[in-house]
């Protein structure tokens, strides 16, 4: 039993004084109801999460007391990519027919800086500097760029690229197109990345329903099918943030895993994908994520970038929204965000940064600390 994707809502990230982050959510839920056709009393089940705003489930004093399972979801930034899996379980398992996803953040300005006892590691680690965001980001990206030839041209070409698609994105947060040259001017933040390589906490919502495809002819004509969702974590020796030492790399990352099963689970490809969403909390992290699902080989991505593969345009458009650089990333929300924009893309409504060509295959991943991925492969 497949499951389908059938209706779509976001609240606008970025900052939004007036609302709660709760209030977001909301708002994103009903956008998504309202575009599939479905009354909240309809839902049967609801995944959601959120890291600063409050509990997910609190979503149901805003929308009605109906009594459905609602479950709180936590899993740092692979938060909506974990939500969506839980829910695609749900239906595939046959226990449910249909339900909704919602993320939602509401961040206050400046990086993450987590409490080191969360997550295992002596308070040495944070007193080094090593859990503030742009210090763990930064490390794993410099050795890479070691490892595999990659400069720093290539780091502001992603940032270009990511500021060009959010200013044609009238939902973005970021919506000025910069210059690699102002790219590679602004300020270094930690080295090699600078001011214009990182996203930015955020505020905002994204929700989605779904329901078993057996149903989706009910509600809509042109469902979008969510033929698989994974969720892996890490390996001992694998290559990762928050990592006490720099051990070599002995074994595969979860976004490898978890990008290995799921085109298995897809049946198909890296080659067949039409569109594509990657993490890039910084422009590294885009570059690692481009070989870790498959895409190219480790180094190649330099090629690509200056050739312009990952451009709307391009044979394999990445971060068509302007990704986590352009938008922010309000942890609860982002993993859901790609989901959005890539099912806009596969219903040809992404207005000026539609993909050409009738795209019919999407791919979505999101990687959270210390070491978890999501994987989602979407169809039409």
């Amino acid at each position: 039993m497949d499951v389908a994707i059938i209706g779509l809502g976001m609240h606008r990230f970025g900052r939004t004084q007036a609302l709660s982050g709760v209030q977001q959510g909301a708002v994103a839920v009903r956008a998504a109801l309202a575009d599939a056709g479905v009354a909240w009393k309809q839902i049967q089940f609801a995944y959601g999460g959120s890291q600063d705003a409050g509990n997910a489930d609190a979503l149901v004093n805003e929308l009605g007391l109906t009594g459905l399972q609602f479950t709180n979801i936590w899993n740092g930034c692979a938060t909506g990519g974990s939500s969506l899996h839980a829910a695609y379980a749900a239906i595939k398992s046959g226990e449910y027919d249909l339900g909704v996803v919602v993320g939602f953040d509401k961040h206050p300005p400046g990086a993450f800086n987590p409490d080191p006892a969360e997550w295992g590691l002596g308070n040495w680690y944070g007193e080094a500097g090593l859990m503030l965001t742009t210090q763990f980001f930064a490390m794993k990206i410099q050795r890479y760029m070691h490892d595999h030839g990659i400069t720093e041209q290539a780091l502001a070409r992603v940032a270009e690229k990511a500021f060009y698609n959010g200013s044609i994105n009238p939902e973005a947060w970021r919506r000025q197109a910069l210059s690699q040259e102002e790219i590679l001017a602004s300020m270094m933040v930690s080295h090699p990345l600078r001011k214009y390589m990182f996203c930015s906490p955020a505020e905002g919502a994204v929700a989605l329903v779904v329901c078993s495809e057996k149903i989706a002819r009910q509600f809509t004509a042109h469902p979008v099918t969510l033929k698989t969702a994974v969720v892996r974590s890490r390996y001992y020796g694998s290559f990762e943030v928050f990592s006490p030492s720099q051990a070599p790399v002995v074994n595969d990352a979860p976004t490898q895993t978890a990008s290995r099963a799921a085109f298995e689970q897809a049946g198909i490809g890296p080659g067949d994908v039409d569109v594509l969403q990657l993490q890039d909390t910084d422009s590294g992290a885009e570059i690692i994520h481009m070989a870790e699902n498959g895409f190219c080989e480790h180094g190649e991505q330099e090629r690509l970038l200056r050739d312009g593969a990952t451009r709307i345009d391009g044979r394999m458009p990445v971060n068509t929204d302007g990704g986590c650089l352009a938008n922010g990333e309000p942890v609860g929300a982002s993993g859901l965000r790609q989901v959005h924009e890539v099912c806009l893309q596969l219903r040809c409504q992404a207005g000026a940064r539609q993909v050409p060509g009738d795209p019919r295959v999407g791919y979505t991943h999101v990687y959270g600390a210390p070491g978890v991925s999501g994987v989602n492969i979407v169809t039409r």
